[in-house]
């Protein structure tokens, strides 16, 4: 493994996450979209009204693989992730969690992997009166992203296509 920690990394082993707030109504919203390191396919993800540790366990029930297959869940030291709810998630399922440090390359470069793309394509290209608008949305969202958005540095393919092409980066 490189001192990135998860260059060449297989397909869901290494997952990255970091939590986004969006505007829903008049209030906000908060959604998690845990990324695959390996290929940037969105392996899952969550919406909530508030900023708490119920959002990654919801992100990890949209998986569609099992759980186990993962090894490390590269994120920041928010509290969605350092709570005790999440060291028992992490601990049945034998997951290595990574607390990047803040602004080390590791954290722009993995638990940021997604959130540039989302905020720009997702977030500001829409309005969402209520937090159903924005989970209707995110679930579309999700399903274009990993099978019909192409990626530049996928070689201008899908996440999925990337995948089944035996590829990784």
């Amino acid at each position: 493994m490189s001192a990135r920690g998860f260059d060449g990394c297989k397909p869901r082993t290494h997952l990255a996450a970091d939590p986004a707030y969006v505007r829903a109504g008049n209030s906000w919203a908060y959604i998690c979209l845990p990324g695959d390191l390996a290929n940037r396919e969105i392996a899952g993800h969550s919406v909530g009204v508030r900023h708490d540790p119920d959002l990654v366990p919801a992100a990890f029930a949209m998986l569609r693989f099992p759980s186990g297959d993962i090894e490390v869940l590269h994120t920041d030291r928010g509290g969605e992730f350092t709570g005790e709810r999440i060291e028992r998630m992490l601990d049945v399922f034998g997951i290595t969690r990574f607390l990047s440090n803040p602004g080390s390359p590791l954290r722009q470069r993995g638990g940021r992997i997604h959130q540039p793309s989302h905020q720009k394509e997702l977030v500001y290209a829409n309005t969402y009166t209520s937090v159903e608008r924005l989970r209707s949305d995110l679930n579309r969202h999700v399903w274009w992203y990993n099978h019909q958005r192409l990626h530049s540095t996928l070689g201008y393919l899908s996440p999925v296509e990337f995948t089944q092409q035996g590829n990784t980066l």
